[in-house]
């Protein structure tokens, strides 16, 4: 019986090793093709990889990793009154960078900096298991390389594929550089909150103080902010970084950074935030000088003559884009903007604006600039600028009305001529090629001087002088300025009154004023030069004056302007000047009130109107543009 038993139990042990052995053998069949295939997947993972690493290896360029930093606007005396970027950015040396802060930092941020390849395999398997809790990405487990790997050429999404990518870089960025310079660029990139990029520019805006000047406390005050910038924000949750501040303290003192006794005497310290006023005074004005700084980097790094020779409206869209981001390179690097700015000036041409249009929904926008220098010394964007928003005084383009006779009428017909002022011109009614221009009120004055048509800024003399002169000759002076918005079918006798497709901004209608100071012109500016921090000059204005007008127009008109002053449509702006010539301009409809002249030291112009045109007949008699125009002169 016993041994039956035993013969039963060898069958069946004899029986499972065989259909083991089948088993193993059909699992081994099962598992050949997935083994060949992972086999092959993994071989182009590591060709992908390898690839993948060499092409990191080439984006990863260690002579060009400097963070940006901020510009700044400087007035005519040189001092700052604007920056040239948002928030505050400013580079700081190796040199500059106390120890203590440094220490302090990498306690803060990542404990085995000097240690690691550029990650922290366990920080980065305690991250996974706690994101694997939450299903989502919830901590990061990131070194501070990986933090400047980040920052220079990632983008903050948390997902995985972009953690993973930064590993690569920072590894790639340990491979490059040293561990001084890792600490020390990221020193400089990192965000401390409230638009501060980098410790230097914390420092200032923070405690108002160069780096050398913190005490030890404020270096890890500062020291507690990268971590979590919106949680440990100075400025709305101070509490919230004082602790941590403490907290880093105690564990330098484990670290054996500190004895206890002076990390209580730090803690101890009182920390006053003395924020750094980052305004800017004269935002109409800093708005402009960004637009101009474009218009500089496109003439002297061959953007404008790659416009004009541009047939092809994508191929200009694109570079547009290009010139776009080459401005903000400019504006991030760290420059001086060297500009005209008078602040003195500026307050009254701002105050000139908003004092005098109490009217609800009426705008206005004025230029002023110096005839000895020909520079932009002041602008007022809008009667409540405020900085980015529609700066009317050289984005907005509107009719001229009769603003524009000087330029395209008067000028050229006495250029052409050279007529006494007293000679007649008819200023009855007339058709010419079916347009048929009246005089304000359909009054017919008969034959008048071409002085007195002038002076009551009459349309059908204007109209018959520019017939006379013809129609081309006369916009080929026009042509000399910088109107950027005329177009072929503007070139009508219509013109004469101010009839154009778009019409001109007020900064162009100055602009071509000052060609009444002497009979020259070049295009006035803003900027008088930009350099870097050691003072060299990057780009600079070379526009040399051009003669437009002779001797003997430019004095016949200044007579004419001036005559318009003390009697004429331009009297209510009068003052009492060494000289002083006014002219005005109404449009159709009264939507447009213009009045641009000079005095013996200042060119001005200044529009009045709705930004959707609409009648504003109603404030006809309170010459509310010859009033600004008044008191920014005066």
């Amino acid at each position: 019986m016993e041994q039956t038993s035993d013969s039963i139990s060898k069958l069946i042990e004899m029986e499972n090793c065989i259909m083991r052995m089948t088993l193993g053998f059909a699992g081994v069949m099962l598992l050949l093709p997935l083994c060949i295939f992972l086999w092959i997947e993994t071989d182009k993972e590591i060709k992908t990889q390898a690839a993948f690493q060499e092409a990191v290896s080439e984006k990863v360029d260690v002579n060009n990793i400097e963070a940006n930093e901020t510009s700044f606007l400087l007035d005519k005396d040189g001092n700052r009154f604007a920056q040239g970027s948002s928030g505050v950015r400013l580079y700081a040396s190796d040199e500059e960078m106390p120890q203590f802060l440094k220490d302090v930092t990498v306690y803060s941020e990542d404990q085995n900096f000097y240690d690691h390849i550029g990650f922290d395999a366990g920080a980065i398997i305690r991250a996974v298991v706690k994101n694997l809790v939450f299903t989502h990405i919830q901590q990061g487990g990131s070194t501070i390389t990986q933090q400047l790997a980040r920052n220079l050429y990632l983008t903050q999404d948390k997902t995985y594929n972009r953690k993973m990518t930064e590993l690569f870089y920072a590894n790639e960025l340990e491979k490059k550089l040293s561990k001084d310079e890792i600490l020390s660029a990221y020193l400089n990139i990192i965000y401390y909150s409230n638009g501060v990029y980098g410790v230097k520019g914390a420092s200032l805006y923070y405690f108002n103080k160069d780096l050398s000047e913190l005490s030890k406390a404020e270096m890890a005050f500062l020291a507690a902010i990268p971590n979590n910038p919106s949680k440990y924000d100075p400025i709305n949750n101070f509490d919230e970084a004082k602790v941590r501040q403490e907290r880093l303290l105690d564990i330098l003192v484990l670290e054996g950074m500190l004895d206890s006794e002076e990390a209580e005497t730090l803690k101890a310290e009182r920390i006053t935030i003395q924020q750094y006023e980052n305004t800017d005074l004269y935002p109409d004005y800093a708005v402009y000088v960004e637009y101009e700084l474009k218009q500089l980097i496109a003439q002297k790094e061959g953007y404008k003559d790659r416009l004009n020779s541009a047939k092809k409206t994508s191929v200009k869209e694109q570079i547009y884009q290009e010139l776009d981001q080459r401005t903000t390179e400019v504006l991030g690097s760290g420059i001086y903007i060297h500009t005209a700015l008078d602040p003195g000036l500026q307050n009254k041409t701002v105050a000139a604006v908003r004092q005098n249009l109490p009217y609800e929904g009426v705008e206005g926008a004025a230029v002023l600039i110096d005839n000895a220098s020909r520079e932009i010394v002041g602008i007022s964007g809008g009667k409540d600028y405020h900085k980015y928003n529609f700066n009317r005084a050289y984005q907005a383009t509107r009719q001229p009305g009769s603003a524009i006779k000087p330029l395209l009428v008067y000028a050229p017909y006495i250029e052409t001529f050279q007529p006494f002022l007293s000679q007649t011109v008819n200023a009855d009614s007339l058709c010419i090629q079916n347009y048929c221009p009246e005089n304000y009120g359909g009054i017919e004055y008969g034959n008048v001087s071409i002085s007195r048509a002038f002076l009551l800024s009459l349309n059908t003399p204007a109209v018959r002088l520019m017939n006379e002169t013809g129609v081309e000759n006369a916009f080929k002076y026009l042509n000399a300025f910088d109107f950027d918005h005329m177009q072929p079918g503007d070139q009508t006798l219509a013109a004469a009154s101010g009839g154009f497709t778009y019409g001109m901004s007020p900064l162009e209608m100055t602009d071509a004023f000052t060609s009444f100071i002497d009979g020259n012109y070049a295009q006035t500016h803003a900027i008088r030069m930009v350099t870097d921090t050691s003072g060299n000059v990057l780009y600079e204005w070379e526009d040399k004056q051009i003669p437009i007008w002779s001797p003997q127009t430019t004095t016949k008109m200044r007579e004419l302007l001036n005559t318009a002053a003390v009697s004429g449509t331009g009297s209510p702006a009068y003052l009492n000047k060494p000289y002083i010539g006014v002219k005005t301009g109404t449009t159709n409809d009264w939507a447009d009130y213009w009045t641009v002249g000079l005095t013996d030291q200042y060119t001005g112009g200044v529009w009045v109107g709705h930004d959707i045109p609409e009648n504003m007949r109603n404030i006809e008699t309170n010459r509310p543009a010859h009033m600004i125009w008044k008191d920014m002169m005066r």
